[in-house]
């Protein structure tokens, strides 16, 4: 579930049934550029009842490395010791029926098999629990060591998914009477109340102590989430290529860095661009991102022992930021101690946000 604001494919429902209320249409006129690419439930209709074919789309995180093994399967037991991360995502909280996205997530690196290994779990929310997408997924990540400065990590990702449709909270156009509303009984036919699929992803992460740079592809498989048995509905592939740099600054002693980094998504016809910068120093993260034409990302981060706490905010500059009221993501993340890494397995040195 490629943002702008976090979505980077589309699913979207055309509404086309005459019917429909006349601030429904209004609202989806005035939304229509960034509704493409989300999924319209608290709009939807009933057109879906009527499409041969939709395509879906995937959920974004702003704070791609404080979810790790979302962004690339190959950051499984790149910190060698083990990690947990949650993160929690509002997006669009200003406008009815919101879009809420969590995740949990647990890696590390296994000696005896020579390779990371992680478990994620995502859920995502839409349309005030209308469609609900759950996935559960494995890893497995090897790390390649080709010269005694470089590593390359190499990721899969097997993913069984399971999405949702409450009909009961859907209304149709049949169902209005012109001075009580949605009062009467829908004659439309409905589709399944669920669905589930198997998708699989790889990536890969070359990184040496100061650099780090990795791509990634979802969806190998393009999974079919259609809920109607007379049409299909792909997930389409989802191309991710990120990279950037850890630059220290002054006494190594101080614990001051900026880390400038760019981040590129591709779903279908619909790109992302980010650009950004985070700044550290001691226990402080700061972090300034911007987002091809949508968006401006504050952040700010703790990172204290075995913990880590962010809050980002996406300040939305597109046509839609006067009612989305933009997103907030929240992330805490544990770092617990194991046995120091063998010289031959080196953790990955990348912003914690």
């Amino acid at each position: 579930m490629l943002p702008p604001p976090r979505r980077v494919g589309v699913v979207h429902f055309i509404l086309s049934q005459a019917t429909l209320l006349k601030s429904h249409r209004l609202l989806f006129k005035q939304t229509y550029t960034r509704m493409k690419k989300r999924y319209s439930l608290f709009m939807l209709a009933l057109s879906m009842l009527t499409l041969k074919t939709a395509t879906a789309q995937d959920p974004q995180f702003t704070q791609f490395y404080a979810n790790p093994l979302y962004l690339n399967p190959a950051f499984a037991g790149s910190n060698v010791c083990p990690r947990i991360c949650i993160n929690y995502r509002n997006e669009w909280p200003g406008i009815a029926g919101t879009y809420i996205t969590t995740s949990a997530s647990f890696d590390r690196f296994v000696y005896k098999i020579k390779s990371g290994i992680g478990v994620l779990v995502t859920n995502d929310r839409a349309g005030q629990g209308t469609l609900k997408t759950t996935n559960v997924s494995g890893i497995y990540c090897y790390q390649w060591r080709p010269t005694r400065d470089l590593s390359i990590n190499v990721g899969f990702k097997a993913t069984y998914g399971q999405k949702s449709l409450d009909w009961s909270k859907l209304n149709f156009g049949d169902q209005i009477d012109d001075r009580r509303g949605f009062v009467k009984n829908t004659h439309e036919i409905q589709g399944a109340s669920q669905k589930s699929y198997v998708d699989f992803s790889a990536g890969v992460v070359a990184f040496t102590k100061y650099f780090y740079a990795g791509f990634a592809a979802d969806h190998l498989t393009q999974p079919d989430e259609s809920l109607m048995s007379s049409g299909q509905s792909r997930l389409p592939m989802k191309f991710t290529g990120h990279a950037g740099a850890v630059i220290p600054i002054g006494d190594k002693s101080a614990e001051t860095s900026v880390s400038p980094n760019i981040l590129y998504q591709q779903q279908q016809d619909f790109r992302q661009l980010n650009l950004g910068v985070y700044f550290t120093k001691g226990v402080l993260v700061g972090g300034l991102w911007y987002r091809n034409s949508d968006a401006f990302i504050v952040l700010i981060g703790v990172q204290k022992g075995a913990f880590k706490v962010g809050y980002s905010y996406d300040v939305t500059v597109s046509k839609l930021s006067s009612a989305s009221a933009g997103s907030h993501e929240l992330s805490l993340g544990i770092q617990l101690n194991c046995k120091k890494p063998k010289p031959k397995y080196r953790p990955l040195d990348c912003p914690s946000f």
